[in-house]
């Protein structure tokens, strides 16, 4: 009878492994701090002796290297058995110790990391401490947090229920105290409550927005706590659109912020950037002015990219940006303004009181009627404004309006005045001339007013002196035809007359006095050079010459273009140096009496004179 008492005695205070005592527990326990855990263990076999179904079941849990005999359990059943400080009501044993010995640990702390074995006590023989069956509590940090149930998108006005809940948690253990805080929370909500779950009715604001939403556990008594904050996803109308401005692929957007004008040089890369804020996704998209560029689906990004990778002139003007959902839309504009150098540089023409104005570019010849008015414009493209001036032989002219210093006004134009005029337009980027050749001309065949006026003052004389000799020619020759039919013998026949000749034509023929009047006055820089050519009135004139008179008697412009290769050059105008004015002038001739007739007798009515007009010129 004592030796089987001795070994149970033994066995039961030694690490020995005694194969009637068998228990099944978990190995590896690992729990976060704050948590709870319950730790499975089951009693599978030890002996029947000197016990009986009447007697209780004590059982102990100790940590590791703890001796039964002094030191004090974590838990147990004993009703007088005292427990470590730390662990009193924390560890306790869970159901029937007769198969059981589950373990149960509320707020574990870092110091409950430790290894574990199980002590049965039953009768007075079976007392043994089942160390070769231990588990291992791992304690870590704290981590898990309450999950927030809350709808993906929140409609104003509309109420929603949210829910809490602490997840991983036993029936076993206690349930922590869950609490709502945020600035969408109303002040009459649900407060704390100890429980796995916790539910908030919400109805969301729009200012609501983007706010957060906290749910927070409270795990032990110590404070021990965790949390979980959401953010509100309340839908509203597209607000706060931003646009950005890149000026490579690589660098980074810049904002614009209050700023709406935007400068750009002609020929740089541009990258426009707009993005708003909107629940749900908006609709993106870019216009200037009423033409839409580009626009994006709501289902892709937030971002809307406008591209211009060689900016043009034609690239300025108010591009708008439009955001633009179910709920409502918000647009953002900028001004984008191109800054190029002066170019299609030109300049219109107006003559005398015209209002129709005539376009041309450089190196034009522009003849314009002595005497009258020519009003020049000069207009150019750029950004900024070029200023505009009129130059001529390297002098700067004085502009015709303050306010328009590319008007250029010559009233009363004279000879003197011919020339090159140049137009430069200027601004901070570059600058660009235009030149002109201005030709003065004649009225009335392109004669001089003074020559003109000469020639038709010759002519009236001519005429007047002719008016005035007729009459002694008449009488002379009537009285020279009556004597050559008395006196003289009878003359030889004459010659007949030419075919289709009538002595009335003969007479009249011979009878003419103004053999021609041949004048050619100076061409100018507009009629072709030609040599001057006496010519009968039956001669035809040339083909050309229907040409230039028309023109000068409607007092028209013709202007005349000239190629300039490479850098302008201003047209050359005759030298009258080098090229003197041709001199025109009328010639009449009175060649001497013709000696009166021997065999006649003197009277002095029988005399005549033959007068001749010729007008040439010297070539």
């Amino acid at each position: 009878m004592l030796l089987p008492l001795l070994l149970a005695v033994l066995w039961g205070g030694s690490g020995a492994q005694d194969p009637r005592f068998q228990l099944k527990v978990q190995e590896w326990v690992s729990v976060q701090e704050g948590l709870c855990v319950v730790v499975s263990c089951s009693i599978e076999s030890y002996p029947r002796r000197q016990w009986t179904d009447s007697t209780p079941a004590y059982g102990s849990w100790y940590k590791d290297q703890a001796d039964t005999g002094v030191d004090l359990p974590v838990a147990t059943n004993k009703p007088d058995q005292e427990v470590q400080t730390g662990a009193k009501g924390r560890f306790q044993l869970l159901g029937n110790l007769s198969r059981s010995c589950s373990l149960l640990i509320r707020d574990i702390r870092l110091e409950d990391h430790a290894a574990y074995f199980f002590r049965l006590e039953r009768g007075p023989y079976v007392r043994y401490n089942f160390k070769e069956y231990k588990f291992f509590l791992e304690v870590t940090a704290l981590t898990q947090k309450p999950e927030i149930y809350i709808p993906e998108t929140l409609e104003p006005g509309r109420q929603v229920t949210l829910l809490c809940v602490f997840p991983g948690t036993s029936e076993e253990c206690p349930s922590p105290t869950l609490s709502w805080r945020g600035a969408a929370f109303p002040s009459d909500g649900a407060g704390p409550r100890t429980s796995h779950f916790s539910a908030l009715s919400l109805t969301p604001r729009p200012q609501d927005h983007d706010t957060e939403l906290t749910c927070g556990a409270d795990l032990s008594r110590k404070g021990v706590s965790t949390e979980t904050t959401v953010r509100l996803n309340v839908a509203h109308a597209p607000r706060n659109l931003v646009i950005s401005v890149s000026w490579s692929n690589v660098s980074a957007p810049e904002p614009q912020g209050n700023s709406s004008h935007l400068e750009a040089q002609k020929g740089q890369f541009l990258r426009l950037l707009c993005t708003a804020e909107s629940v749900p996704l908006a609709t993106l998209s870019w216009a200037l002015g009423d033409r839409i560029l580009s626009w994006a689906h709501p289902s892709g990004s937030r971002t809307l990219e406008l591209v211009l990778p060689w900016v043009k002139a034609e690239d300025a003007g108010r591009y708008t940006c439009r955001a633009e959902n179910r709920l409502g839309s918000e647009s953002g504009s900028l001004d984008l303004s191109v800054q190029y150098a002066p170019e299609n540089l030109r300049v219109m023409a107006s003559q005398a009181n015209r209002t129709v104005l005539e376009s041309f570019g450089n190196c034009t010849s522009i003849p314009v009627l002595e005497g009258q008015s020519l009003r020049l414009l000069c207009v150019t493209h750029s950004n900024p404004p070029a200023q505009l001036s009129w130059t001529r032989a390297g002098q700067t002219l004085a502009p015709s309006q303050l306010s328009d210093p590319g008007l250029l006004e010559l009233p009363q134009i004279q000879t003197e005045q011919e020339g090159e005029f140049t137009c430069w337009a200027q601004n901070p980027l570059g600058s660009q001339n235009l030149s002109l050749s201005l030709l003065v001309v004649y009225e009335k065949g392109l004669a001089s007013t003074a020559f003109t006026s000469g020639v038709f003052l010759g002519l009236g004389l001519a005429a007047l002196l002719l008016l005035c000799l007729l009459p002694v020619l008449l009488k002379a020759l009537r009285k020279r035809g009556t004597q050559a039919g008395v006196l003289a013998p009878d003359p030889a026949p004459a010659p007949a007359p030419a075919p289709g000749e009538t002595p009335r034509s003969r007479i009249s023929r011979r009878s003419t006095i103004l053999d021609y009047i041949n004048v050619i006055p100076r061409a100018g820089p507009l009629a072709p050079k030609r040599k001057g050519k006496p010519r009968g009135p039956s001669q035809a004139p040339p083909p050309d010459a229907h040409t230039l008179e028309p023109r000068m008697n409607q007092k028209e412009l013709h202007f005349v273009s000239h190629n300039c290769p490479g850098p302008k050059s201003a047209m050359q105008v005759p030298d009258s140096e080098n090229h003197p004015e041709e001199l025109h002038y009328a010639v009449l001739n009175f060649p001497d009496p013709r000696p009166r007739e021997s065999q006649g007798p003197k009277d002095f009515h029988s005399e005549y004179a033959a007068v001749q007009f010729h007008l040439e010129r010297n070539l």
